[in-house]
């Protein structure tokens, strides 16, 4: 039997199964039932991409069927065989959104099935950065438990992102493994029809950050082909639609490595046979081009940037060090080279094996450095690097930054030998590793002893917050002689730029405009680029020549003018990993933002998935931009159209976080007491007469500003 035979073997089997399926569901529930996955805005997400067409109810699925039989050409040649692996993947989406009729919820945990648009957007950044250097699609049941957990291991220790489909899930569970979204090891399902979640997640990544038209097939799979890390690695024995499924894989640009050598027809750098199951990882790797950065630091668990998303439950602590309760703090100090000495460490106080089981109790953490191109402006950017760092360390937890720290050790991890020397070295080594570039000598001093960590937080850190914080309500736009690109999400996004200015930050909300001045510092031919800022255009617009000549030259033409401060007249664009949405909202003459975490409605009448699938992609769309939760409170937020006097709803989590800010800001530009009581949330408003209403009774600025539109 030839390879040809069995995926239109397994292609037909899946095609009856899913007509069979689809006949079924209409004779139960008729033609006109909803049908859609959750928490998307693209109905069928694979089908959508492929063809451009939406699905509303099972009428329109069976049409669709009938689409997708026009892919199932019978012709042996490779591409025919890989379109009827791609219809074969189409059907494995039919059969699966069968399974959320009516809302229901087919999966229980640890599996996943569906992934929802906005874990697609978290994963961005990430993927962007090349913290998650690729993904694997492991399939089947390994010849033990222990190939299994081993296999699954090794990418995670290397930060890869792991979903498992069939057998293989229930030898993980067997072995007692970790498993879920936050150490990236992701369970689909046991059909192997839930392999369409993982081809969802690429295609979604497409539409979402590549801008790439629905039904554009041709550049779809170009697009996962160029830029979306994933391979699928197959255990035997392979039955005809798990082979179909691979060539559809292989249609989007993933190997597929196996190690079945029955009934397989070779395809260079697409289907690999490799019969010894502990080289699939090296194998995958090199058929897709993955190259992982080694950081290999001396501390006796793993260290990756899978675990950073760890969560260490309260029976699962060994010992806690909490700054709610007790004096912590971390904090970075430039010195003169000649008063460090290089990789020296300190400890002041207990070590983790003093302290009681589960007990509370202070931690802080003073990293020295030094070097001929180190900059104070740069501690605070270190600084926020160690939430990162102490969190891709197996079995521990951090949160928070400055003086509001905590971190939990696992009894896993403190029983495998990790002591306070091991969490210095795990600062050592990132820090020298990160910024070699300015970074010569780096020593760190950690605090347990809770009186001297009381002392020094008093005496030391907080004034020297105070200091930054000083010198950042002075740091304007105005203030500063260049601006910065950032490119990092062009991975995703080609056409994408974002310009970082001191009171602009990147929409991901993570790179301020000192971030962006470090990483030029550290990476001159990096991603954040010097823009000068020498040649306005329009002030008011944020417009400058400049910035039109570097947005056009990083886009590789595709942007000709962006205002830094407009929402209306040539909008920054959006890759789709922004922290937020604005939109104009024209009955109030405002703007409502909504945020990631918020799932709801707005009175846009859109949801999150909705706005970000207009606005995201590197285009430029008036009236609606991406952005930072920080840049809400900004000067500059909104600034050519009235500023953020324009905001009339938020979601209550997203109002709440920046009420602080927004009110002082609110009080001392526009002398507005408590300016986010007149603001709307779900609680109050999801449409927008009631908003209006709302808006009407509090006397909110913005019903007497100039139109909008």
């Amino acid at each position: 039997m030839t390879l040809f035979d069995r995926v239109f073997g397994g292609n037909d089997a899946v095609y009856g199964l899913t007509e069979a399926a689809i006949d079924k569901a209409i004779a139960e529930h008729g033609a006109d039932k909803a049908v859609a996955f959750p928490h998307t805005a693209y109905s069928l997400p694979c089908y959508y991409a492929v063809t451009g067409t939406k699905v509303a109810n099972l009428g329109e699925l069976k049409t669709a069927l009938g689409v997708v039989k026009t892919l199932m050409t019978r012709e042996k040649r490779l591409n025919d065989a890989f379109m009827s692996g791609v219809a074969t993947a189409l059907c494995a989406e039919f059969i699966e959104v069968l399974k959320y009729i009516d809302g229901a919820n087919p999966y229980e945990e640890p599996l996943y099935g569906h992934l929802a648009d906005a874990t697609i957007r978290e994963l961005g950044v990430p993927l962007v950065t090349g913290d998650i250097p690729g993904v694997a699609v492991i399939l089947g049941s390994a010849p033990t438990k222990e190939d299994a957990v081993a296999l699954v291991k090794s990418y995670q220790a290397q930060g890869i992102l792991v979903t498992l489909v069939g057998g293989v899930i229930d030898q993980c569970v067997e072995a007692g493994l970790n498993m879920g979204y936050a150490v990236r090891i992701v369970p689909l399902g046991k059909d192997v029809t839930s392999v369409i979640h993982v081809v969802s997640v690429a295609l979604r990544a497409a539409l979402i950050f590549g801008n790439v038209t629905p039904g554009d097939a041709a550049n779809l799979m170009k697009y996962t082909f160029e830029r979306v890390p994933a391979f699928v690695n197959a255990f035997k024995p392979l039955d005809d639609v798990i082979v179909a499924c691979g060539a559809g894989a292989i249609a989007l640009g993933f190997p597929v490595v196996t190690n079945e050598t029955e009934n397989i027809f070779r395809v260079p750098k697409s289907l690999i046979v490799q019969e010894d199951v502990d080289k699939f990882n090296a194998t995958s790797l090199e058929a897709r081009d993955i190259k992982i950065k080694i950081t290999k630091i001396d501390i006796p668990v793993s260290f990756a940037s899978a675990f950073e998303g760890e969560i260490i439950r309260k029976g699962d602590m060994q010992v806690e060090f909490d700054g709610s309760r007790k004096d912590c703090f971390e904090l970075v100090q430039t010195k003169e080279l000649t008063a460090i000495e290089d990789h020296k460490f300190t400890l002041i106080g207990k070590d983790f094996d003093e302290f009681e089981v589960g007990s509370k109790n202070a931690i802080s953490y003073i990293v020295d450095v030094a070097g001929k191109n180190m900059q104070s402006d740069f501690e605070p950017v270190f600084e926020r690097k160690f939430h990162s760092y102490v969190n891709c360390i197996e079995g521990v937890m951090h949160t928070g930054q400055r003086d509001m720290i905590r971190v939990r050790i696992s009894k896993a991890t403190f029983e495998a030998g990790f002591r306070a020397k091991d969490l210095a070295e795990v600062l050592y080594a990132n820090i020298k590793n990160e910024f070699d570039a300015v970074v010569d000598k780096c020593a760190v001093t950690i605090i347990t002893d809770e009186a001297e960590c009381s002392k020094l937080r008093h005496e030391m850190a907080i004034p020297a917050y105070d200091r930054r914080d000083e010198r950042l309500t002075t740091l304007t736009d105005e203030a500063v002689p260049v601006y910065y690109s950032c490119i990092m999400c062009q991975a995703f996004s080609p056409s994408h730029v974002c310009v970082v200015t001191p009171e602009r930050l990147g929409l991901c909300g993570a790179v301020s405009w000192l971030d962006a001045k470090a990483t030029n510092e550290l990476d001159p031919q990096g991603p954040c680029q010097v823009i000068t800022k020498e040649r306005v255009i329009d002030e008011n617009l944020g417009r400058y020549e400049d910035v039109d000549e570097a947005v056009a030259k990083f886009s590789q033409g595709a942007l000709e003018h962006v205002t830094l401060y407009s929402i209306m007249e040539d909008p920054m664009t959006s890759c789709g990993c922004f922290e937020c949405i604005c939109g104009i909202e024209p009955c109030s003459n405002g703007v409502a933002i909504t945020n990631r975490e918020y799932a709801g409605m707005t009175p846009l009448g859109m949801t999150f998935g909705e706005l970000a699938s207009m606005t995201g992609g590197g285009v430029q769309t008036p009236g609606f931009m991406g952005h930072g939760k920080h840049f809400i409170a900004s000067k500059k937020f909104m600034k050519a159209e009235g500023g953020f006097e324009r905001i009339v709803w938020m979601p209550k989590d997203l109002k709440e976080t920046v009420a602080d800010r927004l009110n002082k800001a609110a009080k001392e530009v526009y002398d507005i007491d408590n300016f986010t009581d007149m603001i709307g949330d779900e609680t109050i408003a999801t449409d927008p007469e009631t908003l209006l209403e709302f808006l009407t009774e509090k006397g909110h600025p913005a019903l007497k500003l100039e139109p909008l539109m």
